[in-house]
Order: C-alpha cells, then sequence, then structure tokens
C-alpha cells in the first residue's frame, strides 16, 4: 500500500505552523482592536458654528489659503444623514478639498429633531432655515451672493428654495448631487412606502417623529445582503489598515442615520413619494407654487452610475427642468456615498467641482 510522503521535512513544518499561528494571533488583535476602539475621528476640520437653532447648525469652516473665490459655497446637507460625510478625514475630506482649491466653505448641516418639533414642514426648512444660512453666509461674508450645494434630499430642498427666492436671494451657482425629482422611479423606497400598506398619518400621530431607526431599516432593505457581506470582508480583511479605516468610516456613517420631524415626513411622503409632484409640475410650499424651470442660474447635477438610493432614473429628467442656459449633468462611476467621498470621489468628483466651480465664483 502507497503511504503519503509529505513534502516539507519536519523543520519547515514547525516553521509554516509558526507562521501560520502568527498570522491568527495578529488577525485576532486586528479584531479586538476593531471591536474595542472607537475608530478614526470624523468631521475634524476647524469650524465655526454661527447657527445653532432647534434641528438646524449652520457651520463655517476656518480658512487654509490666503486667497479665495470671491463667490462663498454653502453646502446643504440631506435630512436624514450627518454633514461629515463632506468632511470624514484629512486627505479624504471635501471640505478640505475645497477649502485648499480656495473656496470659502459653510455647510447647513441637522440634528436630531426634538419632539416638540415635530410640527416642522418643509416651509420651516425650506422658507426658513435655508433662508437663514442664505443671510448668514451673505453677512459673514460682505458678499452679496453665493454658491449653493445640495447633496440628496440637501439637494430637493435647494430646488425647492431656488426655484421661490434663489435669484431675489443672491443665488449665483446651483450644484445638486444625486437629486431625484421623479420619485416614482426610486423603486425600492416606492415598495416600503407603499401607500396601500404604509399608513404615514398612523405613524406621525403616534410617535410625533419618524425614528432613525425605522429610515435606517428602509435603507438597508435596499440592498438586504450588503451588511452580511461587509462582515465577511471585514474578517477577511482584518490585516488591511486602509481597508479597515475606510470601512469604519462609511460604516459609522452610514448607521448615523436622524429621525425625521413628524409633519415634514408626513408632507413629503404625500408630495413626493405618493403624489410626484416635483416631476408633474404641481409641487407648492407653504401655497407657493414650484416652477423648476425659473432656475436660470448656471447648474450642475452630478450622478452616480451604481447609485441604489437614487437611481439615475429618479433624477434623469432634472436638467431637462431647469431654465437656465448654463447647465450641465455628469454621471460618473460610483455609488450614492462613494461619490461624494472616498478615492472614487477624490479622483473623479472633487476636481471636477472644482474645476466647474473656479471660473463661476469670481
Amino acid at each position: 500500500m502507497a503511504t503519503f510522503a509529505p513534502d516539507l521535512s519536519v523543520p519547515d513544518l514547525i516553521d509554516s505552523a509558526a507562521t501560520e499561528f502568527e498570522r491568527a494571533l495578529q488577525r485576532n488583535l486586528k479584531g479586538l482592536d476593531y471591536f474595542t476602539t472607537a475608530g478614526p475621528q470624523l468631521g475634524a476640520s476647524p469650524k465655526d458654528v454661527l447657527i445653532a437653532r432647534g434641528t438646524m447648525r449652520l457651520y463655517h469652516y476656518r480658512p487654509r489659503v490666503d486667497d479665495v473665490y470671491r463667490v462663498p459655497l454653502l453646502l446643504v446637507m440631506a435630512t436624514t444623514n450627518r454633514g461629515y460625510i463632506f468632511d470624514m478625514v484629512p486627505g479624504q475630506s471635501l471640505v478640505e478639498y475645497l477649502q485648499l482649491a480656495g473656496f470659502d466653505v459653510f455647510m447647513l448641516d441637522w440634528e436630531a429633531p426634538r419632539p416638540e418639533e415635530r410640527t416642522l414642514t418643509l416651509a420651516d426648512y425650506v422658507l426658513d432655515f435655508l433662508p437663514a444660512a442664505v443671510d448668514r453666509v451673505k453677512a459673514e461674508t460682505g458678499e452679496p451672493d453665493l454658491t449653493v450645494v445640495g447633496y440628496c434630499f440637501g439637494g430637493v430642498l435647494a430646488l425647492l428654495w431656488a426655484a421661490l427666492e434663489g435669484p431675489a436671494a443672491g443665488l449665483k451657482n446651483l450644484v445638486a448631487f444625486t437629486t431625484p425629482v421623479d420619485f416614482h422611479r426610486m423603486d425600492m423606497f416606492q415598495a416600503w412606502a407603499d401607500r396601500r400598506f404604509f399608513d404615514v398619518d398612523r405613524l406621525v400621530d403616534t410617535l410625533g417623529n419618524c425614528p432613525g431607526d425605522y429610515l435606517y431599516t428602509a435603507f438597508d432593505m435596499l440592498r438586504p445582503a450588503a451588511r452580511t457581506a461587509l462582515a465577511i470582508r471585514v474578517a477577511d480583511q482584518l490585516h488591511d489598515d486602509a481597508f479597515i479605516k475606510s470601512t469604519r468610516m462609511f460604516d459609522r456613517w452610514a448607521s448615523d442615520i436622524l429621525p425625521l420631524a413628524g409633519e415634514y415626513f408626513r408632507e413629503t411622503t404625500k408630495a413626493l413619494m405618493w403624489g410626484n409632484r416635483l416631476l408633474d409640475g404641481s409641487m407648492s410650499v407653504a401655497g407657493r407654487p414650484v416652477e423648476l424651470g425659473s432656475i436660470t442660474v448656471p447648474f450642475l447635477h452630478v450622478a452616480a452610475q451604481h447609485d441604489h438610493i437614487v437611481p439615475t432614473a429618479a433624477s434623469a429628467p432634472l436638467l431637462g427642468m431647469i431654465g437656465s442656459g448654463d447647465k450641465e449633468e455628469v454621471v460618473l462611476k460610483g455609488g450614492h456615498v462613494s461619490l461624494v467621498a472616498g478615492g472614487n470621489a477624490v479622483k473623479r468628483l472633487w476636481p471636477k467641482l472644482a474645476d466647474w466651480l473656479g471660473g463661476r465664483s469670481t
């Protein structure tokens, strides 16, 4: 009978076992570090709080260069998420990139609405919070106009404000990232908010504000296997410090979902998710009709080719609805988040944005 003859000598086997033991030990130490440390500090660029009122926060990032463009820039974050996606860590911060490119950067960000803020409506965001931020930016800089850049639903708020008040308020340029106008093409959200099964009135009347956990579950449903796949990748890549650092940053942001003010959630669900009023032209805010064709300032829309939250079909009609003669849409590789942050954004979106704004900010 033939017997198995190992290719390795006894010393070789011992060396191989020692190597594997060391790898396993390092993997366990990395795993212990992953679960017992807080991860990198995010959103740490030096800034001043100009307004802290209820759910609203307005930040001014302290300049990094002496010479800046005349026209200041206001970032408007979506109401479901924290604004530090624009300012992750040094070297991976859109805020830092824009500052070094010569822009004076402000951000309109959000905190969780308090129980007594359940009565906030869309008009509070479009006709109060955003105008207050715009006025403060102009007062802080002494400039009569500004650029507004909105991300996701922050882009929707910026569109509504621009159509109603933008020209009179000194809007010079408008930029939107992954901004939906055809909400009926947001297939997974349509399934989640189907009026046959989803009683938004009961939710708001019972809970007041829409809980962040409820929204987090909705986002998770868009990619039901993603969290399991991520856990497997983390376990397999614990030795890769760069991968682990990036994963921790983005996973923290993605799970840091804000609740939404009850009436605001009720109104946007009925008017946009169900009624699709922005697309059909029947949208109004506080009784004032919204006409996107009245937006005539230079306009840039950037969409993500593999966006699972705002599919390109949901934002595709936007460019044609804007009345400006200077308008452009760019569809870049990436997803909803990687479009604006991470290695993909550093190479694609950020240079495009800085270049487009540079000639329009003097």
